[in-house]
């Protein structure tokens, strides 16, 4: 802010100071380096002051306690619009000068007419533009392997994390896995041997108790039966009977079964691990320089 002493007799700014509507070059508006420049009169000290504005961070609150810092005697000063509605302090500055607005202090009243600021050329914008692209450009360049190590020592961090959490989980998977897989393949072997004793039970009835003609209907019907256990079997899981489907079906039942008994939450498990595998390949991604720039669902397609 640039304060200057008027010269002159005094008592024409005497005269000024008991006035109630202060003709508006009072107070002038320029535009110095392309910020605008706020001249106005002290009432205290009857100097003329400069306030530089920052239209798009300073706001009229600011501005008014600024006048108020600069003049202590200025008890009250306020914004209005022409038609007399008060203007909030947090609006920006750069909303105030785009419309006549009247500055009242202590009670004195200033009509101000914002000056328009010349528009921006199309090419002046177009370079602006540029310009700003090159200094983005050139700032990731000199940044972006600084910005890389750090990013990676993040992710490595969040990996030790995620497996030192997944540990303990791991292991009592391990262990319920192994005691499932046992239970599982003792059903398999089950089930091998009761069809082995209903082969040869129906061979026995067939050569030494009865004949061909008496089991033939009967082995009909347990083939009928056994198709409408496998139609059965789809119906309840809309899945084909195919011996490794039906394995693994079974297998995951005994697991949730058994990780329930054991308080083992497979959400929790299943979350870990959809983590650190996201976490994995984002440190993947970093670490090659020619999928860095690429979007993650580009790069999970090549795989």
């Amino acid at each position: 802010m640039l304060c200057l002493r008027p010269t002159g007799i005094p008592r024409h700014h005497q005269r000024a100071l008991y006035s109630t509507l202060v003709p508006s070059d009072e107070i002038t508006i320029n535009y110095k380096h392309g910020l605008p420049v706020i001249t106005l009169t002290l009432p205290s000290r009857k100097e003329r002051c400069q306030f530089t504005i920052k239209p798009m961070l300073m706001t009229v609150g600011a501005f008014l306690q600024d006048i108020q810092r600069e003049d202590k005697a200025i008890e009250k000063v306020e914004v209005f619009t022409p038609d007399g509605s008060a203007i909030s302090a947090s609006t920006l500055m750069e909303v105030l000068l785009m419309n006549d607005f009247k500055l009242v202090i202590n009670g004195a009243e200033y009509s101000i007419n914002p000056p328009l600021k010349d528009k921006i050329s199309t090419e002046h914008a177009t370079e602006m533009d540029d310009i700003k692209s090159m200094v983005y450009r050139l700032f990731t360049a000199l940044h972006l392997e600084d910005h890389q190590i750090t990013r990676e020592r993040e992710l490595m961090q969040k990996i030790e994390l995620l497996k030192e959490e997944l540990l303990p989980l791991e292991q009592m998977k391990a262990g319920i896995s192994a005691h499932v897989d046992a239970k599982t393949s003792r059903l398999l072997w089950i089930g091998l041997a009761l069809m082995s004793a209903q082969g040869g039970a129906l061979a026995w009835l067939t050569w030494w108790v009865y004949s061909w003609d008496i089991m033939e209907p009967v082995t009909y019907f347990i083939t009928y039966g056994s198709a409408m256990a496998f139609y059965a079997y789809f119906v309840l899981t809309k899945q084909d009977y195919v011996y490794p489907d039906a394995r693994d079906r079974q297998f995951l039942h005994y697991f949730h079964r058994k990780a329930k008994t054991q308080s083992f939450s497979v959400d929790q498990y299943n979350k870990l691990k959809e983590d650190l595998a996201e976490v994995e390949e984002s440190l993947k991604r970093l670490r090659n320089p020619l999928q860095l720039r690429l979007p993650v669902q580009e790069i999970s397609g090549k795989h």
